[in-house]
């Protein structure tokens, strides 16, 4: 007779790497430093200020267990930003 056996390990786990596939429905709000929403994202890609290679369909998040902070987070620039709030070159 067989019998599975499983042995606790301790582990120390510092982070958790996503990957998530949004599939065109990237949602989000975009906030003032007062709370209002100054613009509501709906089904779109994944904007180009978000970390990783994401080519507009994927989440890639690198999260720190102890402090909830996205470690691969980067200071959108001035343009990342302005496609954040939907704004378009004529």
């Amino acid at each position: 007779m067989e019998v599975q056996v499983s042995f606790k390990k301790e582990v120390n786990v510092k982070r958790i790497k996503t990957c998530i596939k949004v599939c065109d429905r990237f949602t989000a709000d975009v906030l003032d430093e007062t709370g209002n929403t100054v613009r509501s994202i709906e089904d779109e890609y994944v904007p180009d200020c978000f970390p990783g290679q994401h080519y507009g369909d994927y989440l890639e998040l690198d999260i720190d267990i102890e402090t909830g902070q996205i470690l691969n987070w980067k200071k959108p620039t001035p343009e990342q930003l302005s496609q954040l709030l939907g704004e378009q070159d004529d």
